[in-house]
């Protein structure tokens, strides 16, 4: 161990140290240029014929030198927010903690970032550490110095096609290694997500957290509960939506970075059942996100919350709460919990109301209540959730198939599954619709009698 310590020192001692980037050429980190954005090169061209520095930056370069397909690109470029602006069409200059321009192209956004300075004692930080406001401007370096992974840090010219990496991120790439850039207790402090950016990263990457990096995030996890909702929601997304779910919420849990994400997901993952319906939701939505397919936001979490949903139905019921009630108590009493700690979206979790409080009337196959569920906008939805409900053994498979035989017909074929269902006998295990009261004729009052 003393050798192999003393070899490393000497090593270190009698190797050349490397002065500035490395700059990357194409047949060594083999992005394609056809697979990059045409709008950030529109931009980086742009900024170039004005004078200006501007490169590809971060996520973008970084998948693409693995080979997966980039959500959004980003641009890096010496240029301040207000130098930027006037060069494009439409423009907007977005942020508080630090600014930045989104460059708008139709649909596409390109987010367009001054480099950064390093951190400095004189900036606006919370009891914590973490950062508040960080708008001071700096060079090239000192941006890549600032970036959270070395991975991140790798800067992409569309002009010259070469990838210019300032802290080994391109071999940490290949070895599918996720390493902090500077002292992790430091950076942690600074911004406590990038623990969670880093458990992110190793699953979607299939690789590892460097150990150093790793060593602190058990002692530091407790710092997530000052992250503010809105942003410890959309990176909760971002978890749950790489493809690799499943795999960030056993690491999550094996760091204790779940504390305030999703305070019930402990006790759903322990129920009975539990995990599996939430390893099936999640395997769903891995398969969708691997295959390109949009997801819905609304769905995922109303899977992940439902066994609990479920759970407190079940009380309030025994409790002698009817059926309808006591699921819109279940579903306002852990929505409410989470909603402490995680700023689900009001369009949001509208939606997964609508999904729950649609299961129970698939129990129930009548003609005029059948025309209505296929009115109701997230009637797809919910048949979906309820196959989901069907493959968990949670209801009759058989049903199941045909309310979603029923989504994915035509008008006629509807029409046709309706009335053949109206020919055969009921099922005395199937529900049926209440009877209603028939109102007796109002008598026909007597005149009263004048005085």
């Amino acid at each position: 161990m003393i050798t192999d310590t003393i070899k490393k020192f000497v090593s270190r001692l009698f190797t050349p140290a490397t002065r500035g980037p490395q700059r990357i050429a194409r047949d060594k980190h083999g992005i394609d240029r056809r697979n990059v954005s045409r709008h950030a090169i529109k931009v980086c061209e742009v900024l170039r014929q004005h004078g200006y520095e501007a490169y590809i930056v971060g996520g973008a370069v970084r998948d693409l030198i693995v080979g997966l397909e980039p959500k959004d690109f980003d641009v890096a470029t010496n240029a301040t927010p207000e130098q930027i602006r006037p060069l494009f069409r439409r423009a907007r200059i977005i942020g508080r903690r630090f600014q930045l321009v989104h460059v708008v192209f139709g649909q596409e956004i390109i987010e367009t970032s001054t480099f950064r300075a390093p951190a400095s004692q004189d900036q606006e930080t919370d009891e914590h550490g973490r950062i508040l406001r960080d708008n001071v401007f700096g060079s090239q370096e000192e941006d890549a110095a600032r970036r959270d992974f070395t991975m991140n840090a790798l800067f992409y010219d569309p002009h010259t096609e070469e990838v210019i990496d300032y802290h080994q991120g391109v071999p940490d790439l290949k070895k599918r290694q996720v390493r902090i850039i500077g002292d992790p207790v430091q950076r942690y402090r600074e911004d406590p997500v990038r623990m969670l950016r880093a458990v992110r990263f190793a699953a979607k990457l299939n690789g590892s957290i460097d150990p150093d990096t790793r060593k602190p995030i058990g002692t530091m996890a407790a710092l997530i509960e000052n992250v503010p909702a809105s942003r410890l929601f959309d990176e909760m997304l971002k978890l749950l939506t790489c493809g690799h779910a499943m795999d960030c919420l056993r690491q999550l849990r094996a760091d204790g970075l779940h504390h305030g994400m999703l305070p019930l997901l402990d006790v759903v993952l322990e129920q009975p059942g539990g995990e599996h319906f939430v390893e099936l939701a999640l395997e769903r939505t891995d398969s969708r996100v691997r295959a390109g397919k949009s997801i819905s936001p609304s769905f995922l979490f109303a899977a992940l919350l439902w066994q609990q949903v479920e759970s407190r139905w079940k009380q309030f019921r025994a409790e002698g709460e009817h059926s309808v009630p006591a699921l819109v108590r279940a579903a306002d009493s852990v929505l409410d919990e989470q909603t402490e700690k995680l700023a689900i979206q009001r369009r949001f979790s509208s939606d997964m109301r609508e999904i729950w409080f649609m299961q129970p009337r698939f129990e129930r196959r009548m003609g005029k209540t059948i025309y209505r569920m296929i009115e109701q906008p997230r009637f797809r939805a919910a048949c979906d959730f309820l196959q989901l409900r069907a493959a968990a053994g949670e209801f009759d498979s058989v049903l199941a198939q045909w309310w979603m035989d029923l989504a994915n017909g035509d008008d006629a074929a509807r029409a046709d599954m309706i009335e053949e269902l109206a020919r055969l006998p009921r099922d005395p295990a199937e529900p049926s619709a209440p009877r209603k009261r028939r109102r007796r004729p109002r008598r026909p009052a007597e005149p009263r009698a004048t005085e």
